[in-house]
């Protein structure tokens, strides 16, 4: 793995100079960067020099003065330059090991390194760290680290993650504490395993913690098709006892830190709470408050929505079956408006299996055979379901493949939390 760039910011110093992406980023002042965090580090600097090998295998060498923190305008592929840490867990709902053969290569990779939870708040687990990693967190306090919890009994810890280093998560967590690195905390909640009663004393044993806690974010496992071995789907009756056992915490300790994911509800058929549940949306990314967010900028945004538009707007829009709901709800209150018309089509998973629901799986296949025939010429699609800094699906089809396919125009909608793009669209920018 290299320091691989990706694109380059408009208006930049890298575009100055005329480093174009596929570039490599070998060095600044004579030392290799292992990831972003260096390359922060390194960039601070008023005086530069830096080797770039070009696109050709040609190697440039620069030396520039800039402002003091001022950024060169690299977007790198990666955000690890060296090796990524692996996962040394097996766990038993690990999503990697319920996926087909065939796949791009990168999807089978399991990674639980702490910088790219530092970084791009993935989660780890901190069954992996050296002695040299608690040095580094400690020394440049890389946080809020995002931190894969599950439980915190020890012994059913080991056995969920299959791994017997696993049963230190406390200890870990100590270190955390001794040293001020503030933590996200995710449960992956398997019925029957951590339920119930071990969810209870997971929270309370997570809220000693408290000085550096600063969510604990419920989810609910996610099965699909190939799955091998046998786990339960979270239930209406598991998602409202966890939705209850979450509220008592909450009360007990007089603080929202704990919230569920969206599809709690959903599969509970609640209403997504409002937004003072979900304490500053620290997990968005993990589907807890995505919807509110949305539904709270739609409603914002159609009050100042015009009555009547004079060109005619139709534009299909395709969803999860999660959060279908609130694009149903979108689609009715917009039709309202004279030569604006929507049509909504929640994708069904036949790739994964239909117990997968969520907008991040949703395949060009499955697109293409569910809207074939069945759309307007422009599509509206979640950028969620295409590879950052790429055009690609998840089962390698493209963007211009699907476009072929359905003979339409995918509009990429980037904010998945804001519906600034869709005014935009029907309104001519004028949101």
């Amino acid at each position: 793995m290299t320091a691989k760039i990706a694109s380059v910011v408009k208006n930049s110093i890298a575009e100055e100079l005329g480093i174009k992406a596929g570039s490599e980023l070998l060095n600044i002042n004579g030392n290799k960067l292992r990831d972003y965090i260096d390359y922060q580090y390194a960039v601070m600097a008023e005086e530069l020099q830096f080797e770039i090998k070009l696109p050709d295998g040609n190697i440039e060498c620069y030396e520039i003065e800039k402002d003091f923190e001022e950024d060169l305008g690299f977007v790198f592929e990666s955000a690890i330059f060296d090796r990524i840490k692996p996962c040394a867990n097996n766990c038993i709902f690990c999503f990697v090991d319920q996926q087909p053969v065939g796949l791009r290569e990168s999807l089978y990779i399991k990674d639980d390194d702490y910088r790219l939870s530092y970084l791009q708040g993935t989660y780890v687990t901190l069954t992996n760290l050296t002695k040299k990693d608690k040095e580094r967190i400690a020394s440049q306090h890389l946080g809020p680290l995002y931190v894969s919890v599950h439980t915190t009994n020890p012994e059913l810890r080991a056995e969920m993650l299959r791994n017997k280093n696993a049963s230190n998560l406390l200890k870990e967590l100590d270190f955390l504490k001794e040293n001020d690195i503030p933590v996200n905390t995710q449960i992956v909640l398997c019925p029957s395993y951590n339920d119930g009663e071990e969810l209870k004393r997971s929270l309370n044993d997570l809220w000693k913690y408290k000085s550096i806690l600063n969510s604990i974010a419920i989810v609910p496992v996610g099965i699909t098709k190939y799955r091998k071995e046998k786990l339960k789907q979270v239930t209406k009756e598991s998602a409202l006892e966890t939705i209850k056992i979450v509220d008592e915490f909450n009360k007990k300790i007089k603080k929202n830190i704990a919230s569920v994911s969206d599809e709690f509800f959903l599969i509970a058929g609640l209403e997504i709470p409002n937004k003072k549940y979900y304490n500053g949306f620290n997990q968005l990314e993990d589907g807890v408050g995505s919807l509110r967010c949305l539904i709270d900028d739609f409603n914002k945004r159609l009050k100042k929505a015009p009555k009547s538009i004079n060109e005619k707007k139709e534009y299909t829009i395709a969803c999860s079956v999660s959060a279908s709901s609130a694009f149903y709800d979108f689609a009715e209150k917009l039709n309202k408006i004279k030569n604006v018309n929507l049509d909504v089509h929640p994708i069904k998973s036949e790739f994964w299996g239909q117990k997968v629901n969520v907008a991040g799986l949703i395949t060009a296949k499955d697109l293409i055979n569910q809207l074939k025939g069945r759309c307007f010429k422009d599509v509206i699609i979640p950028s969620i379901m295409i590879r950052p800094y790429t055009q690609d699906f998840l089962d390698g089809l493209t963007v211009q493949n699907v476009e072929k396919a359905l003979g339409v125009k995918l509009h990429i909608q980037e904010d998945i939390y804001s519906t600034k793009e869709l005014f935009d669209l029907l309104f001519n920018n004028i949101h």
